[in-house]
């Protein structure tokens, strides 16, 4: 009974031993697979165990397909950027579904003809020339239209924020090319032989032509990216288009009904002046201490202006001017700002003025006074790093301002400077775009928007498959009180 008792044990220890052996054997292949995957190496080991004809892998928008081995092998590197774009949620690539408006509406603005049924330009041989003078400083809308196109002919990803796609179901916002603001500057008025104002034409045939498209019905217009950086561009369209996300200069001329920080976009100015090029000046290279040179007598909340230049027009070390673009003007402010200290951002027609984009490029700490301004990109940007700001009605005491800024030590004052040159990148625009200017800047701001833009989207279609009256969904999508 002994020895049967012993073989049968042995019997069992056989069996535990090789019911450990398996486990051991797929731990060990479990952590190996795991090892591989987190090297970043698990595209070669998975050519190795798996079939070589077929490989299932994930696509870009994470569905199922099926790809070769050296279809596999060629992607890797894209595989590999895709992969650290996903990982990292800053560097999300925002796609970009574009309307092909008409010419008219975009580029022949500009005086560029199209062949044939040609709807845009062949940038990768001309680019049309945007107009100079002040029409420039809200040109926003044609250095992201040139973004976008430019998307279709680079594989490189590298700094890049933003791409052109042709599916809108695949987009994460849909972008509407209307330069609005060189419409506003160069075709407000009624040119023989034609009766009609070709930018109030343009803007009717703008809302008709947005509100019947499908991307338009399906969001109510929340996903879409309308452009209005001049004050008084779009003046005629913008009540209608309200739902859509803005780029603008800032609120001024807007009520909140209509535009607002939460739903919209703030985009700089492009600076007139030259840029501050191997600034090697310092604090005591720089012999003004605050430069203003600009309309001095305006309107609304611009009247701070004129009680300044009464204060501050005699102070020895401020020049307080009264300028413009006409005779040799931006040259002339090119070289005041670089010789100065603090630039004064004073409040003008609106809250927002190009000054404070000159001054940065200048490397000249601005002083703001403009108690409604918004400004670009503040939700990642602390601009008390590189500019002062002064209430209203503070500035308006006598002799607070000049005696504030005397306060200010040379020490505060070399910190800023350097922090300008540190970001003043992010307020170039450029063709081709580079990392962190401008355009990519504004392609990230609208990026962050994207998830309160789904919120409004999912919550407002919650019902859209129920019968409801016409009250019922005007609740679920009201107007504002002004169009009411």
């Amino acid at each position: 009974m002994a020895e049967r008792n012993v073989h049968s044990l042995g019997f069992f220890g056989r069996k535990s031993l090789f019911s450990m052996f398996s486990i051991t054997s797929i731990f060990f292949m479990l952590s190996l697979l795991f090892v591989m995957r987190s090297t970043g190496r698990h595209h070669l080991f998975y050519l190795n165990v798996l079939p070589k004809s077929k490989i299932l892998a994930l696509s870009e928008e994470g569905y199922p397909q099926s790809r070769t081995e050296s279809d596999y092998v060629s992607n890797e590197r894209t595989f590999n950027k895709y992969d650290l774009l996903k990982c990292n949620p800053s560097k999300q690539i925002l796609k970009v579904f574009m309307y092909d408006l008409p010419p008219q509406f975009h580029f022949e603005l500009l005086g560029w003809k199209a062949e044939g049924k040609r709807i845009w330009p062949d940038i990768r041989k001309m680019v049309p020339h945007y107009p100079g003078g002040l029409n420039v400083q809200h040109s926003i809308e044609y250095w992201l239209t040139l973004d976008l196109l430019l998307s279709e002919f680079t594989d490189n990803l590298d700094g890049r924020s933003a791409i052109r796609v042709h599916n809108s179901s695949e987009a994460d916002v849909i972008f509407v090319p209307f330069f609005s603001s060189v419409c506003y500057n160069r075709f407000s008025k009624v040119k023989p032989p034609q009766k009609r104002i070709t930018n109030v034409l343009l803007q009717r045939k703008l809302v008709a032509f947005l509100t019947e498209q499908e991307e338009w019905k399906r969001s109510g217009g929340k996903d879409h990216i309308i452009l209005a950086h001049h004050p008084n561009s779009l003046l005629d369209a913008r009540m209608k288009l309200w739902p859509a996300m803005f780029i603008l200069s800032d609120f001024g001329r807007y009520p909140p009904t209509v535009a607002n920080v939460e739903k919209d976009v703030i985009a700089p100015y492009k600076h007139v002046i030259k840029n501050y090029d191997n600034d090697t000046s310092d604090f005591d290279s720089r012999p003004i201490l605050l430069y203003f040179q600009g309309a001095i007598y305006r309107k609304d909340g611009g009247t701070v202006r004129q009680e300044l230049f009464y204060m501050l027009k005699d102070e020895k070390d401020v020049h307080f001017s009264f300028g413009s673009i006409l005779k040799g003007g931006v040259k002339q402010a090119t070289s005041g700002m670089h010789s100065s200290k603090f630039c004064l951002n004073i409040a003008g027609d609106t809250p927002s003025s190009n000054r404070l984009f000159d001054a940065i490029a200048s490397h000249c700490v601005p002083v703001i006074i403009s108690d409604d301004i918004e400004l670009p990109y503040e939700d990642v940007l602390d601009y008390t790093e590189f500019c002062i700001f002064v209430r209203t009605a503070d500035a308006l005491k006598q002799n607070f301002v000049i005696n504030f800024i005397r306060s200010i030590t040379k020490e505060e004052w070399t910190r800023m400077w350097t922090r300008l040159q540190e970001i003043e990148n992010m307020f170039e625009y450029r063709y081709p775009s580079k990392d962190n200017d401008a355009v990519q800047m504004i392609w990230q701001a609208i990026a962050r928007k994207v998830p309160a833009i789904n919120f409004k989207v999912h919550k407002s279609a919650r019902y859209s498959r129920s019968p409801v009256s016409k009250e019922e969904g005007m609740k679920s999508f009201p107007l504002p009180k002004n169009i009411l």
